[in-house]
């Protein structure tokens, strides 16, 4: 039982007993209590006020004498209308006791409304959410924007998982259209039959290279149309090479054996390099869609919406929804030679998701500049009879800034994410030769794998630490420093614990005997200590607000605030040369929980922890 439910409880209790009124859940209001006041935690007493027919201070007073009959309340201070409450230090310490035998401590459960099972065999389980995040294209390799979107959508789904409910990840790959043809033709063009083995680049890299080299050539024809009279607009559609590419998307569409082949060839490579990125980068799916077997049922649910009359067909035989009547304007689907788009693609595969799972709710992690597609989705799904459309959610995030502007991939101005991620892992490699005491003992190779845990850290932790619905500007010296709000702050923390730990008479394997041990309050909590515990009993709540909110920024904040609380408490007190045993245990029981709650907290943010830094 949490603290808020037995205060709540003693409330009703002395309630009842003073002025023989019932309270209800909604009377009994609890706050943390306010800094500048004593107590942990406040009772506002406004809601008795009338009943009672006494002021507020009056009131509160004597609630709280009776709550003073309670093992649970040490004390107590009434400001006016507020109860603030401290709570005995034998209290805190059961806390403490229950934290550290809970091995899932800060996750929930929660129960199935459609009670379906996950898989056959797996029986009755908790509800079913999808996460679908990365959404790469075959044409260029990940950058900076695809990371903040991997690392929020993975970190989401852990954080669900830790609220109790069944998760699939899952990625769409946009493995087509006029964008992938553009690689395709530069490559047959300028390429010379370079490949991954010949040229010794991942293959992502290798096609996103004959993207740009598209634009480039694209550019000087427009140019050189221009420069013959032609106007801009007319010479971007006229360009040779552009034509060139909308022919080739539709012989792929026509299922062109050439081009099927060439298609799945670069493609291949593609995925190769992918693969090694998700890996290095921490994040996984269960289950992966390619618009190129989607956006045929797209397709077909687009043409049965115009039998229907949901949708119409223009003179130039391009299939569009009309929907003003909702706020919105008129959207293409099928373009004049019938070729599919975008939203084509997303009908379909909300289809075939919502026919391989039993879906309770589907999360969409894509930027910002596509909340007017997901609306659009949203309410074409409804139109075309799907009882799931108005059910979907978009989660909107901002986008990743850099100081010289915005990234743009058709003229190669991105951060590279595997580049980005070897910089990251050199920096903190660099770094940690600064702090060669602290290291010594250890092989090169165990070095290395500090540094990438530390330098990986310290990028995952920059960008999940900003609220995922802002902008953010990313900035890589900052983001590696050792102080401060930042991944290796929080990371050096943890190691310097197991340091402590591995010190210690009893290691933290040994300390499981500690809840069985005359571990008891007396002689009172250090105000540090008390702050420690009661950060510690934080923990599921904030677990629970960042599941709600979508934010793994909330599990950033406690962790850096625990990292903090942890930091102060060790600078003033000592633990291995505490000379009162039954306190040095309390305080190395409490530095291994801290350790367990910062590793648990980051491991829903999919960040590592490091043993030594």
């Amino acid at each position: 039982m949490t603290l808020e439910q037995h205060i709540s409880s003693l409330a009703k209790s002395a309630v009842k007993d003073l002025y023989d009124v019932e309270a209800t859940d909604a009377q009994i209001q609890l706050q943390k209590t306010r800094p500048e006041f004593e107590g942990n935690i406040t009772l506002v007493v406004f809601p008795f006020v009338k009943l009672a027919r006494k002021a507020p201070a009056q009131v509160a007073a004597e609630i709280g004498e009776e709550l003073m009959k309670s093992e649970l309340v040490a004390k107590y201070n009434a400001v006016q209308g507020f109860l603030n409450l401290s709570i005995s230090d034998a209290f805190w310490v059961e806390q403490l006791r229950a934290i550290d035998a809970d091995e899932h401590y800060g996750r929930f459960e929660r129960p199935s409304e459609k009670a379906l099972p996950f898989k056959e065999g797996e029986g009755v389980g908790s509800p079913l959410m999808m996460v679908e995040y990365s959404s790469p294209n075959t044409n260029k390799p990940l950058h900076l924007g695809h990371v903040r979107n991997n690392l929020l959508g993975y970190s989401i789904a852990k954080i669900q998982e830790a609220n109790g409910w069944k998760v699939v990840k899952t990625n769409i790959v946009n493995d087509r259209g006029i964008h992938i043809c553009k690689s395709m033709l530069a490559w047959l063009k300028f390429g010379n039959g370079e490949t991954p083995e010949s040229s010794g680049k991942k293959g992502d890299h290798l096609i996103g290279d004959y993207y740009v080299r598209f634009d480039k050539e694209y550019k000087a024809q427009i140019a050189e149309l221009t420069a013959k009279g032609m106007d801009e607009e007319t010479a971007k559609r006229e360009a040779p090479l552009m034509l060139e590419a909308q022919e080739m998307l539709r012989k792929w569409e026509a299922n062109d054996p050439e081009v099927r082949a060439l298609w799945a060839k670069m493609n291949e490579w593609v995925y190769a390099g992918f693969d090694e990125t998700y890996k290095r980068m921490g994040v996984s799916f269960d289950k992966i869609y390619y618009e190129s077997n989607t956006y045929l049922e797209g397709k077909s649910e687009v043409e049965k919406g115009l039998a229907s009359g949901a949708f119409y067909r223009r003179e130039d035989g391009s299939v569009w929804a009309d929907l003003t009547k909702d706020g919105l304007d008129e959207k293409l689907l099928l373009r004049s030679d019938g070729t599919s788009v975008y939203m084509t693609q997303d009908i379909g595969t909300a289809k075939l998701r919502f026919q391989d799972y039993p879906i309770d709710k589907m999360v969409y992690v894509v930027g910002n500049e596509q909340e007017y597609h997901f609306k659009v989705l949203s309410i074409l799904l409804d139109r075309l009879g799907f009882p799931f459309g108005k059910e979907l959610v978009h989660f909107s995030y901002g986008m990743v800034e850099l100081p010289n502007g915005k990234m743009k991939s058709r003229e190669g101005t991105v951060v590279d994410a595997d580049d980005l991620m070897d910089k990251m892992v050199s920096d903190a490699r660099e770094i940690s030769k600064d702090k060669v005491n602290t290291l010594q003992g250890i092989t090169e190779a165990e070095a290395d794998e500090i540094a990438r845990k530390v330098g990986l850290g310290a990028l995952k932790y920059f960008i999940l630490k900003v609220d995922p619905r802002k902008n953010m500007l990313f900035n890589p010296a900052e983001s590696i420093d050792f102080n401060g709000n930042t991944g290796p702050f929080i990371q050096y923390t943890y190691a310097r614990i197991q340091s402590v730990l591995r010190k210690s008479v009893s290691p933290k394997d040994g300390l499981s005997s500690v809840s069985d041990s005359g571990l008891s309050a007396e002689g009172g909590l250090d105000a540090k200590e008390l702050a420690l515990i009661q950060r510690l009993c934080e923990y599921p709540a904030a677990v629970r607000t960042a599941g709600d909110e979508f934010s793994p920024a909330v599990l950033c904040n406690y962790a850096y605030a625990l990292a903090c609380d942890f930091n102060s408490f060790y600078h003033d007190l000592s633990i291995l040369n505490e000379p009162d045993e039954q306190k040095k245990t309390l305080r190395l029981l409490l530095s291994a929980n801290v350790a367990k709650i910062l590793k648990s907290a980051f491991g829903l943010l999919g960040i590592e922890m490091p043993e030594r830094m």
